[in-house]
Order: structure tokens, then C-alpha cells, then sequence
């Protein structure tokens, strides 16, 4: 019996008329549907089904394995998504910016600094190459050929931090410049991730030599001091480029920790700093900077000098400072926005032993005021200032110490000249010639010219007397209620007869007058009003103003506008600043007719002030009416001083008599004039 052949089922559902793919009857889908079924995964074997216990839990190699690569992606994902994200602040931390600016006295030598960190920034170009060399071999031998950062130092740091100990010598100094530059100093690992970032970029971005200019300006070097031009002035008393290659390797053991090898601080610290200066000038020799030979010659420890005391201006000092850094501000050449990011180095035209010698006049005059024990002492109040005929301030007195009263004296505008001013006056008559009658042309007046002495004398204008609101004819008064008589102008000037000169200011034209003075060097803004009183002096300059005024009769009549600061420097770079122009305000032989006569009136009393100056000195004495103030205001070829005592209570700015200062039975006129004589034999060398 035949069986039916059996068929192929495989066949049957791949092939059918002209081969097609035909469907299966008993699945009742198509082939390719078949095919392109998502295959099923797998489920990790976890916890894993071949183990029982504990062990159940324990990955297998393969699975540690494979959460390591995933850790370790994530890792290195996260970390370059973190760079892509960090971008280099444009704007560095205040302290790295932040600069002191640095006084100096005429001489160069340094007077004070201001500002809240002792920085001052120096090119890298300026930079010695010991001094780099020996900064890079004590802190990063291979920072021109390093990323940026140190991966085993970073690592060191790290375990040192989680330990407790001290992270220094863990970074790169691209690091540290970071660290200084845009980071703070708490030592995290947040911070050091950030750091580690920054370094990388930083380096990427910035050439080397930016980089290490930044790190020498911005390290901390003890002493109160940022940066390694501060340091080499705080432990050598010199510029970094005089620094020799000794003394560069004590101050690279400096940024080890600085609080460690200042050898001022301890023995302990002093035998730490030898060590460490020692081991660093070896190093220089394996970097390459020194020779065996070179280092062989520095076998003695470079003492630093001893700490200095804090230098923020006090005393006179102070003072000097303020008016240096007004003068700067107002002349123009730097904002203030500029000045107070500091970095200024100001080289002023004050004169040390000058200084010293009119503190010290003004100190031994002040001996003879007892403000405890008498009242006509207290609220005594004395400015000074000397100025070159050239416009430099040479000194002032400003008060008795900055930090206990910032009021500087020498710049106040609230005392009366008094018969001080009336120099001006000459010299206006003397220049303008005067109008006697309205309307006729101006009559020259010589020193010969006579005016009426007398006392108690009514003071005329071309109209006739001059009447007060009150309804009465202003009089003159002169001095003891002396009358004088007719006497020359020469004269009036020289024995300080008050009514022929406020009879001659009348004359010439107040408004007249108060230009003559402005030439002269007073300032507008402090000249009185222009009544009668005007010519005797009712306007209120400075003593530094004063000074200047009379310098112009030194200077032979060219006047300079007074200024404190002769050049300017910012990080060793100049900055240009303008320099006082001269302007004639007399000629010089209206000049010397008016030093002609106050060189009288300084040797008219032979057992006063002038006793034993030089011939060639002149000056006048200055009194008000109410004896509320006294003046001296002289010169020489050399230098004009004023000097003004007065007295006044700065809470409601009251002005009190001088009667009985220093016990005197009466007002002591003199007493500004022996200050003037004292300061001015002692830098004449006629003491």
C-alpha cells in the first residue's frame, strides 16, 4: 500500500508559484514579520540565580567591570561638561587688584603708603632672571612645560586635606595664581575642583609668562605685603631689580608659608629660613639658573632687615598725603576710580629735614602753652607752609598728628589775613596806579608817593566819604592809635600804618586790588567783601596760599601755582602729569619795590624775629582788629613761609581774642614770627 509522499513544511512556507513567500497556515503570519521581531534581552543575572547566601549579593568581575567603565565615563562626562562650563572670571579678586599707593619724600626716599594691601605690581620684564629662577625652582622647576596642573601634588594635597594637614606644595604655580587671582583660600574640595579647572583653562588660554607675572604680583610674602616688588622693599629696603640672586632665593622660601621663615619672627623661624635659602639656592643650580661657581660665592645668610613699623601715614606725614593725593585728583591726569585701585608710586616735593625743622619750631613754640591750666590756651590752633618761589611745596604744619586731627591747618580758610594782605595792595597801587576823582586818568604811584598817616582818619572814594549802612563815614585806625603823619607808601608798608594803606586801597579800586591778589596766587574764593575792610585784609587765605602769594615777590613777581607731587609712576611706568605753568603777575621791578619794603619792615624792630637772618629776608607781620589772629608771612631767595596762630573752637566755629596766649599780658603778636625765625635760621644754617 502507497503512502502519499510527505511534504516538506519548510519548503511549503518558503516557496510558492514564482517562488513568493507564502503564509504559513498554522502560524497565519508572513515570514517577515517573523524576521523582524525585537529579540528579548536578558535580565542581568542579579542577584545572581547559580549562588546561594551572601554571595547572591556579590557582583561578579564581569559586572564590577562593567560599573566601572559606566562609573568611570560618567566621570570623565561630568568632568568635561564642568570645563566646557567654566569660564575665567573678568574680573579678578579685589585683593589681587587692589595696589597701595606709595609716597616718597623729595629726596626718593619713601614718606608713606595708603590703601589696604601693601601691593605694588612689577612687570615680569623688570624682573630679574635670579629671581624668577629662583621662585620656579622652589615652587615649580617644570612650570613652562607643565599643563598647568600636578596631578600627584593635587593628589598629596588632597590627602593632606582629608588628614588635617598642611596643603601647601600641592599645586602648580598656575594653580596657586588661581587660587590667588580668582579664588578664595578655603581649603575645600569644591575649591580644589574649581582650581583644578580653572588651572587647566587658565593655561590654556594665558601665556606662561602672564601666568608667572600674575602669581609674583599677587603672592603673599608676609610683612603685610602682596607681591615680590613689596617684598623686596619690606625686607631690603630695595626695588626687585636690585635684588641679587641671595637675596631672591630667602624671599622664594617666603611663599612656602611666610608666618615660617621670616627670620625676624623667632630662632626657630630664622634657622628654618637658612635652611630652606640654602636648599633653594642648590635647587638653582639642578634648574640651571646658578652655576657651581655662582652659588659657591653665597655662602653668608642675607639678613632682611628689621620689620618695619606700620607706615600708614600719621603725624605730619599725614597731612603731607592728603594734599599729595588732592593735588593728584584735582590736576586730572587720574580718576579716582584709578587712584583708589592704587598701584601709584608719588613722588612729592615735600623736604624731609624741612618738614622736621618747622614741626620742631612749631613745637618749641607750643611749649609755652598750658591749655590745662589756662584758658587763653585752649583752642589755640597753628598752620605753617613753606613753598619754593618755583610753586613746590617744601613743608607744612598741618597740626599735631593726623590720626588725632585730620583738620589740616595749613589748608584752612576760615582766619582773616589781616595786615598780611596788605602787601597786595602796594603792590596793585604800584602796578594800576590809583583814580582820585571819577572819570580822570589813573595816577602812577611810586614808593615815594606820600599818603596822610594820621589817626582815626576818614577813608574817601573819588565821590567823596564812604558811608556804612549805618549812616556813618567809615575811619581808619591805626595800630595803638598812633598817627603817623604824612609818610611815603615805602614807609606806611614798612612800620604797617594802617590808614594810608586803606586810604590807598580805596584808591587803586578794590576790585583792582582783589585781582592784584588772585595774580599774586590767592584764591578767589577766599577773598573777603569789598568794603574798606578789604585793603586791611578781611579775606581768609591758607597759609599754604599765603605762602605762595608772597613766593611771588621772591620769584620776582612770576607767580606758580603751589603743587605737592613732581612725577608719578604707576607700577614703574610714568604717568604724564602737567606741570604749574608761570605767569607774570608783576613786573619784577614792582617786585622788588614791595621786598624792598617788607625787608624794612622785618628789620625795622632790631630785637625782633629778623635778628640775625640774612639782610636779603623780608616778611610782614599780620593782625586783625580783634586780635583773634596773628600772622608772619616772609621769604627769602629760597623759599616764602607763612605762618598764622589763631584760636577757635571747631564745634561752632567761634574765634576767640590771642589775649593772654601763652600768659601773655596782652595778645602776643610775635608769636608766629618767632616760629618763622626759628624754622627759618634752622635751615639757613644761622642757628
Amino acid at each position: 500500500m502507497q503512502h502519499a509522499p510527505r511534504r516538506d513544511r519548510r519548503t511549503e512556507r518558503t516557496t510558492s508559484g514564482r517562488g513568493a513567500a507564502t503564509p504559513s497556515p498554522r502560524r497565519g503570519r508572513t515570514a517577515r514579520t517573523r524576521f523582524l521581531r525585537t529579540p528579548r534581552l536578558r535580565r542581568p543575572d542579579y542577584p545572581r540565580a547559580n549562588r546561594s547566601g551572601p554571595r547572591r549579593w556579590l557582583p561578579s568581575w564581569r559586572q564590577l567591570s562593567g560599573l566601572l567603565l559606566i562609573g568611570a565615563a560618567c566621570l570623565t562626562g561630568l568632568v568635561m561638561y564642568a570645563y566646557a562650563q567654566t569660564e575665567i572670571p573678568e574680573r579678578l579678586n579685589s585683593f589681587a587688584t587692589q595696589q597701595d599707593n606709595v609716597y616718597y619724600w623729595a629726596d626718593g626716599s619713601q614718606m608713606a603708603r595708603s590703601g589696604w594691601v601693601s601691593r605694588q605690581e612689577m612687570p615680569l620684564s623688570k624682573v630679574p632672571d635670579d629671581v624668577k629662577g629662583a621662585v620656579l625652582a622652589a615652587e615649580n622647576a617644570g612650570f613652562y612645560s607643565d599643563p598647568g596642573v600636578s596631578a600627584s601634588g593635587m593628589t598629596r594635597a588632597l590627602l593632606r586635606m582629608v588628614g588635617g594637614g598642611d596643603t601647601q606644595g600641592g599645586s602648580t604655580i598656575t594653580q596657586q595664581y588661581v587660587k590667588n587671582a580668582y579664588l578664595n583660600q578655603n581649603q575645600t574640595f569644591s575649591r580644589k575642583f574649581d582650581e583644578l579647572l580653572l588651572a587647566v583653562k587658565v593655561d590654556n588660554q594665558l601665556s606662561k609668562d602672564r601666568i608667572l607675572e600674575g602669581y609674583l604680583n599677587t603672592s603673599w610674602f608676609g610683612r603685610g605685603t602682596y607681591g615680590i616688588q613689596r617684598a623686596a622693599q619690606a625686607y631690603y629696603g630695595k626695588e626687585v631689580t636690585d635684588l641679587d640672586a641671595s637675596e631672591a632665593a630667602f624671599l622664594a622660601s617666603l611663599l612656602k608659608g611666610a608666618s615660617l621663615y621670616d627670620p625676624a619672627i623667632s630662632a626657630k623661624t630664622h634657622q628654618r629660613a637658612v635652611e630652606r635659602w640654602s636648599w633653594i639656592l642648590d635647587r638653582m643650580v639642578t634648574t640651571g639658573v646658578l652655576s657651581p661657581s655662582q652659588r659657591a660665592t653665597y655662602t653668608v645668610f642675607p639678613e632682611p632687615k628689621a620689620p618695619p613699623q606700620d607706615s600708614t601715614a600719621g603725624g605730619q606725614p599725614g597731612y603731607l598725603v592728603a594734599l599729595a593725593t588732592s593735588y593728584l585728583k584735582q590736576s586730572g591726569p587720574i580718576s579716582d576710580a584709578a587712584f583708589d585701585l592704587g598701584g601709584y608710586q608719588i613722588y612729592t616735593t615735600f623736604e624731609k629735614p624741612r618738614t622736621a625743622a618747622l614741626t620742631e619750631s612749631v613745637r618749641a613754640a607750643r611749649e609755652t602753652l598750658d591749655p590745662k591750666h589756662r584758658k587763653a590756651d585752649r583752642h589755640a590752633r597753628t598752620g605753617a607752609a613753606s613753598i619754593a618761589p618755583d610753586g613746590r611745596i617744601l613743608a607744612v604744619y598741618g597740626g599735631p598728628d593726623s590720626l588725632v586731627q585730620g583738620f589740616n591747618e595749613s589748608n584752612a580758610v576760615t582766619v582773616p589775613a589781616g595786615s598780611a594782605f596788605t602787601p597786595f595792595v602796594y603792590a596793585a597801587a604800584l602796578r594800576d596806579g590809583v583814580e582820585r576823582k571819577r572819570g580822570e586818568p589813573r595816577t602812577p604811584v611810586s614808593p615815594t608817593t606820600a599818603y596822610d598817616g594820621a589817626d582815626d582818619l576818614a577813608v574817601r572814594t573819588p565821590e567823596g566819604p564812604y558811608w556804612d549802612r549805618n549812616g556813618k563815614v567809615v575811619k581808619g585806625q591805626n595800630d595803638g592809635d598812633r598817627s603817623w603823619g604824612w609818610l611815603s607808601l615805602n614807609d606806611a608798608m614798612v612800620h604797617s600804618a594802617n590808614t594810608p594803606l586803606l586810604q590807598l586801597g580805596m584808591d587803586v579800586g578794590l576790585d583792582r586790588v582783589g585781582r592784584a591778589a588772585q595774580d599774586a596766587g590767592i584764591l578767589a574764593s577766599s577773598l573777603g567783601p569789598r568794603v574798606p575792610a578789604f585793603a586791611l585784609g578781611n579775606s581768609t587765605p591758607s597759609a599754604i596760599r599765603m605762602a605762595a602769594a608772597y613766593g611771588t615777590f621772591a620769584a620776582g613777581g612770576l607767580h606758580t601755582e603751589p603743587y605737592s607731587v613732581a612725577r608719578v609712576s604707576r607700577n614703574g611706568e610714568p604717568v604724564r602729569l602737567p606741570r604749574p605753568r608761570s605767569d607774570r603777575a608783576f613786573s619784577a621791578k614792582v617786585s622788588g619795590q614791595v621786598t624792598d619794603a617788607l625787608r624794612g619792615a622785618l628789620q625795622d624792630d632790631s630785637s625782633g624775629p629778623a635778628n640775625g637772618l640774612d639782610a636779603w629776608a623780608a616778611g610782614k607781620i599780620g593782625t586783625t582788629q580783634d586780635h583773634t589772629a596773628g600772622w608772619f608771612a616772609g621769604y627769602t631767595a629760597q623759599e616764602a613761609t607763612a605762618v598764622v596762630v589763631y584760636r577757635m573752637d571747631l564745634k561752632n566755629l567761634e574765634p576767640l581774642p590771642l589775649t593772654g596766649l601763652g600768659g601773655a599780658d596782652d595778645a602776643d603778636l610775635t608769636y608766629p614770627a618767632r616760629i618763622w625765625a626759628d624754622y627759618l635760621k634752622t635751615v639757613t644754617g644761622q642757628e
